[in-house]
């Protein structure tokens, strides 16, 4: 029992500190960008990227540092997470993303609770989301196979990475979603177009899954090499 509690408290804590640096530092970033959306998005991506690099590799050891609801979802697919634990997981990644969220309003002396208005909809958008999640637990899930110490590196890097090459910028997560949607800054969505993300960024879950376990299965012999 004191593991798991440890265990979900992390994934609660860690949670908390992402979407509190997503959304923290899109407000500094917004503040101090002189209304330059490249330049806000920047600082927005760097400390969203090292936040998940300090996160995964403190918290990995605890809980397996997903913070993530997909992430659950496909590691239950996988057998290694119960269904229970999956969706206790799940519980305390979205109370932890809505505390983040919160608390980042306070530093800022924000308003706590807020409506987004940042409308980030159509196809395209939705599709982003998809390439995104399903591109993040390729990334996971190849590390773990081949690399499991950098697999907190591989996920910061690629979020960074991910926040410039999709439409979205790369939200894909979906408590991160739901706690970004109660907060009317640089980094925050439309509360309407919210549950279309979420749908598109589970979506992506199955099929990470299944090809990640044929892909990263075994090593495959070497044939192309000359004699």
């Amino acid at each position: 029992m004191n593991d798991i509690s440890k265990r979900l408290f992390a994934e609660w804590f860690g949670t908390l500190a992402l979407v509190a640096t997503v959304v923290g530092s899109g407000i500094m970033a917004e503040t101090l960008s002189n209304n330059n959306i490249a330049l806000a998005l920047l600082g927005n991506t760097i400390a969203t990227g090292a936040i998940l690099v300090v996160l995964i590799t403190m918290l990995g050891p605890v809980s397996g540092a997903h913070f993530n609801p997909a992430v659950s979802a496909a590691f239950a697919l996988r057998g290694e997470l119960s269904g229970m634990l999956a969706i206790k997981y799940i519980t305390c990644q979205f109370l932890g993303g809505i505390c983040g969220t919160f608390m980042a309003h306070w530093m800022f002396a924000a308003p706590i609770i807020q409506e987004a208005t940042h409308f980030r909809s159509g196809l395209n958008q939705y599709g982003s989301e998809w390439v995104a999640t399903f591109g993040l637990l390729m990334v996971i899930f190849g590390g773990i196979r081949y690399r499991p110490d950098a697999v907190p590196w591989m996920v910061g890097l690629y979020i960074m990475a991910a926040y410039w090459f999709t439409a979205s910028t790369s939200f894909a997560n979906p408590a991160v979603t739901v706690a970004r949607s109660l907060t009317d800054s640089f980094s925050g969505i439309y509360m309407g177009d919210m549950p279309f993300f979420i749908f598109a960024q589970m979506l992506a879950v199955w099929p990470a899954y299944r090809l990640a376990s044929w892909l990263f299965s075994c090593d495959q012999p070497r044939s192309d090499r000359t004699s």
